[in-house]
């Protein structure tokens, strides 16, 4: 990237977050929530990248990892008293990564399309333990608990409202998105792209490929899971269904619309795919995956880079 492009890319970086920064003080209640959750998803959309677009392996079982970090920060919520917001982090955290290890030790010795369907029957393994598993995760009816405050001990306490939250929320995804930036910019980013592109001829060279793989499937899972512990906090609430492969398929598709490899284009994706969805479900009600997935047909064989990779060609231009 040279000079003028790195500080382009700054100066645009600066006026999205700034605009972020104060979207809940102009919108309404609805549109507030509905930003922050954007964020949420365009965090899960962003750890599935790290996988798809950098390291060429895709996942169904990031729904696994979601699922996990959700439980987690709700078996602390609800075991703590009051509720202990940094307790929900270690204990979501400490979930998914766990599950992200487990997953990643059976999983990586594949490749493929056998690699997709090994997670994706992980990810359903573990949807069938929480939806039988009622004593515990309370089964199909789920879980609900109280939001945490925002508090360190001895300095303050914060309680969140729909602004504090999307603030706390920005932050965190923001964070993560320049961790992972450098993850991706690094010499592991670089083996792992290297893997992507010939994963014979890395492995010739003298890579451990396997590790590097379940290396990146733990820092997927990871995110996954941080992704999962923030939407736990909003919506205060754990269920089943984000565990199923249906959750993980949404995020593969938040990524080829976003554009696959960038990071920055799985968020696009996923903002673009739920403001569809819910646009849509007001005119078509049951029906508006119908529209929405004829557009989603239309973007694949128009726009195979997504709305990032076109943005960027017509800048370009």
């Amino acid at each position: 990237m040279t000079a003028r492009r790195r500080i382009g890319y700054w100066m645009g970086f600066s006026v999205v977050l700034a605009l972020l920064i104060a979207a809940p003080l102009v919108l309404p209640a609805f549109w507030r929530s509905f930003l922050t959750e954007i964020l949420i998803w365009g965090l899960l959309a962003m750890s599935s990248d790290l996988l798809i677009g950098y390291t060429g392996m895709v996942s169904f079982g990031h729904s696994a990892f979601f699922g996990l970090g959700i439980y987690g920060a709700a078996a602390a919520l609800l075991w703590t008293s009051p509720p202990n917001l940094w307790m929900a982090f270690l204990f979501g955290l400490v979930a998914a990564a766990a599950v992200a290890a487990f997953v990643a030790y059976f999983s990586t010795r594949l490749r493929d399309i056998y690699f997709a369907i090994t997670t994706l029957i992980f990810s359903q393994i573990f949807y069938v333990i929480i939806f039988t598993w009622t004593e515990l995760t309370g089964g199909e009816n789920g879980l609900t608990f109280r939001r945490p405050a925002l508090a360190v001990p001895g300095l303050f306490s914060v309680p969140f409202t729909s602004e504090t939250l999307h603030w706390f929320v920005l932050a965190v995804v923001t964070l993560s998105y320049l961790v992972l930036r450098r993850i991706t910019r690094s010499p592991f980013g670089m083996v792992l792209q290297s893997i992507r592109e010939n994963e014979a001829r890395t492995r010739a060279i003298g890579y451990p490929v396997e590790r590097y793989k379940i290396v990146a499937v733990m820092l997927s899972g990871l995110f996954a899971g941080l992704a999962g512990v923030l939407y736990a906090i909003q919506n205060r609430f754990a269920a089943p269904d984000f565990v199923f492969f249906l959750v993980s398929g949404e995020v593969v598709i938040f990524n080829v619309m976003g554009g696959i490899g960038t990071l920055v284009g799985p968020i696009v994706g996923a903002a673009f795919f739920l403001l569809l969805r819910e646009g849509f479900s007001r005119f078509f009600t049951e029906y508006y995956l119908i529209p929405v997935g004829l557009i989603f047909i239309a973007m694949v064989i128009f726009m195979p880079q997504g709305l990032l990779g076109f943005m960027r060609r017509s800048l370009n231009r």
